[in-house]
């Protein structure tokens, strides 16, 4: 939903503290609008319109194969942007995009962000090494997905998410869950079962706590480490 707020860049890693001069040249292209939750923003096949900044929303980018079943390959949330065709060249889509948590987002216009990226400066930089980002969290999933129990990427995903929101409860059902973590409502149900009788979260409502963030780390493979060092390494100092 379009909504009237003034523009605040602050609140998205790759807009905060810009140099006057380009953040002069974006503000009047960009449009605030508050993302509800399983709102899509990208399907296979379409036409890239728009791309997104998310301040507190959270996306998840996910292969959907034929028998309709999907699995997470990147989460994006205020350090990054949903929309990387844009600059890239070809804007034909081939992953999902879904609003998994609600929240705030700016939004841009695919061939007003493209003419922006080829000016150079500081935005488009910030751009190119996003992508670097993304790309790595995309292989490193890929691999998690693969080699790492349910409860170990569950986790993963749970402390991603606390990372960009920096909240230790947030709406999220096992249905989504499923379809993030590319298994079965049951599965997950069993994976966060455990995870709660060690003190680690709470859940029901489809809200879930996280009580033990250290304990979440502890149990979560080796991908949430690399995945959360590079994005700091990128866009060192910036803060959402």
């Amino acid at each position: 939903m379009l909504q009237s707020k003034n523009i605040d860049l602050s609140k998205n890693r790759i807009l905060a503290g810009l140099p006057v001069k380009e953040s002069k040249r974006l503000l009047p292209h960009l449009e605030f609008v508050s993302l509800a939750r399983q709102d899509i923003l990208q399907r296979p096949g379409e036409t890239l319109r728009y791309s997104y900044f998310p301040e507190d929303a959270i996306v998840s980018l996910l292969t959907a194969m034929q028998d309709g079943s999907t699995v997470e390959v990147g989460v994006i949330g205020c350090e990054g942007i949903v929309g990387i065709q844009s600059f890239l060249g070809p804007r034909t889509l081939s992953n999902v995009a879904v609003v998994q948590i609600a929240g705030g987002s700016l939004r841009i216009k695919a061939e007003v962000l493209q003419s922006e990226f080829k000016r150079g400066g500081v935005l488009a930089d910030r751009l190119l090494r996003y992508t670097h980002y993304l790309l790595v969290q995309v292989a490193q999933t890929a691999a998690c997905n693969r080699v790492h129990l349910l409860e170990q990427r569950l986790c993963r995903w749970l402390l991603l998410v606390h990372n960009r929101l920096q909240k230790n409860e947030f709406l999220v059902t096992h249905v989504s869950l499923a379809n993030i973590l590319g298994t079965t409502r049951a599965e997950v149900s069993l994976a966060a079962g455990m995870l709660r009788a060690h003190k680690l979260i709470r859940y029901g409502r489809g809200k879930i706590t996280i009580l033990d963030q250290k304990g979440l780390e502890t149990v979560a493979c080796e991908c949430y480490r690399i995945v959360a060092d590079d994005i700091n390494q990128v866009l060192k100092g910036k803060k959402c």
